[in-house]
C-alpha cells in the first residue's frame, strides 16, 4: 500500500501560519493532528500514522487541494544529490556514447535551490541559458553512515517515499565556468513537489516504471520511463553510500531523459573548438546555444508529472512560472 502526502499552508492564512502534513487523495486532504517542522521529523515520527491515516475510512477530509497553498515536501537544510547523464537517450543528446559511459555521474545541489511545486523559478538577470531537468526524486528514509550494499529486496528500508524534481540549470554558468553546483544551485532552482509518495518496502518495484513528462507552454519537451535508468537506484545508491552520509529527509535526484534545451555540438567541432583560446570557445557556445528556442524565458510556464504506469502511483502536476 502505497501513501500519498502533502506539506501544506491555508492559504486563507498570513504568510507565515502553520505548516501541515496531510494525506492526499485527488483533490482532499486528510490532515495529520501533529506539527511536524521537517521532512526528517515527519517520517521518523508520522510515517506510520500517514499510512494509518490514509487506510481509516471513518475519518472524512478536511479541505481541498484548492484551498492551499502547497509547498515541497522535501524541508531544508537537506542534502540534494543528483545523477548526471542517467538516461540513455539524454547521454547520447550530451555528446556522449552511452555504450562506453561505464561510471555514474553524481553532482549535488544547494538545499538553499528548493521551492514549493508551484512556485515561481526565478531567472536572474545574467542567465540567459535557463534548462529545465524533470527527474524522479528519492527522498531518503534511513541514515546511512557507512558502506552499504543496496539491492531492489532491500532498497525499500532506505527509500521512504518518492518526489517529482526539476533540476533547474543555468547553462551559461554550468558549461563555460565548469560549475555545477553554482549552475544549479541558485534560488528557486529546484521545484519539489507537490506529493510524497511513501512507499512500503514491498512497493519498491514502482521505482523501475515511473512515467516522466515535462512541457513547457504546453509543448511536451521530456518524456521517458525509470525503465530506461542506466544506473537503477539501488546500485546508485550503493555508489553514494561509498562516498556520503546520507541521512533521513535527504534528496537523491536520479537524473534527466533526454529533450533538455542544451544540445552538444557535434564531436568535430568540439574538438575544433578545443584549440581555441578558452574565452574565444566559450563565447561561440554560448551564442550557439542562445539561437535555440527550447531555452526557458521569462512568463513561460514548465509543468511536469511523474506517474506509475498502472495509475497506483501520481506524484501530482508541477507548475512553475519563469520570473
Amino acid at each position: 500500500m502505497v501513501c500519498h502526502v502533502i506539506r501544506y499552508q491555508n492559504s486563507k492564512s498570513p504568510a507565515n501560519s502553520q505548516v501541515f502534513w496531510g494525506v492526499v487523495e485527488g483533490d482532499q486532504i486528510k490532515t495529520l493532528d501533529q506539527i511536524y517542522e521537517t521532512t526528517q521529523q515527519f517520517l521518523i515520527e508520522g510515517r506510520e500514522k500517514a499510512f494509518l491515516l490514509a487506510a481509516d475510512d471513518s475519518i472524512e477530509p478536511d479541505i481541498k487541494t484548492s484551498e492551499v497553498r502547497l509547498l515541497s515536501p522535501v524541508t531544508k537544510p537537506c542534502q540534494v544529490l543528483c545523477q548526471g547523464a542517467n538516461y540513455r537517450q539524454h547521454i547520447i543528446e550530451s555528446g556522449m556514447n552511452p555504450d562506453d559511459k561505464k561510471y555514474n555521474m553524481f553532482f549535488n545541489k544547494s538545499s538553499a535551490s528548493i521551492t514549493g511545486p508551484t512556485d515561481n523559478v526565478e531567472k536572474p538577470e545574467h542567465v540567459m541559458l535557463l534548462d529545465y531537468e524533470v527527474e524522479l526524486g528519492l527522498v531518503i528514509g534511513k541514515d546511512v553512515k557507512s558502506n552499504c550494499t543496496i539491492t531492489d529486496e532491500n532498497i525499500g528500508h532506505y527509500v521512504a517515499g518518492i518526489v517529482i524534481g526539476n533540476d533547474i540549470s543555468a547553462r551559461d554558468v554550468q558549461v563555460p565556468q565548469m560549475q555545477f553546483f553554482k549552475g544549479k544551485s541558485y534560488r528557486s532552482f529546484c521545484p519539489v513537489g507537490p506529493v510524497l509518495c511513501l512507499l512500503q518496502p514491498e512497493d519498491a518495484h514502482y521505482l523501475h516504471d515511473m512515467l516522466l513528462t515535462l512541457s513547457v507552454n504546453g509543448e511536451v519537451r521530456q518524456q521517458d520511463s525509470t525503465r530506461n535508468l542506466v544506473f537503477k537506484p539501488a546500485e546508485t545508491l550503493t555508489e553514494l553510500s561509498t562516498v556520503a552520509d546520507l541521512y533521513t529527509g535527504d534528496l537523491v535526484l536520479t537524473g534527466t531523459p533526454a529533450g533538455c534545451a542544451m544540445r552538444i555540438p557535434p564531436a568535430f567541432i568540439t574538438r575544433a573548438s578545443g584549440l581555441l583560446p578558452e574565452r574565444i570557445k566559450w563565447s561561440l557556445f554560448t551564442k550557439m546555444q542562445a539561437k535555440r528556442s527550447q531555452y526557458l524565458q521569462r512568463g513561460d510556464l514548465i509543468r511536469s508529472r511523474i506517474e506509475s504506469s498502472d495509475g497506483v502511483i501520481n506524484l501530482g502536476i508541477q507548475e512553475n512560472r519563469v520570473a
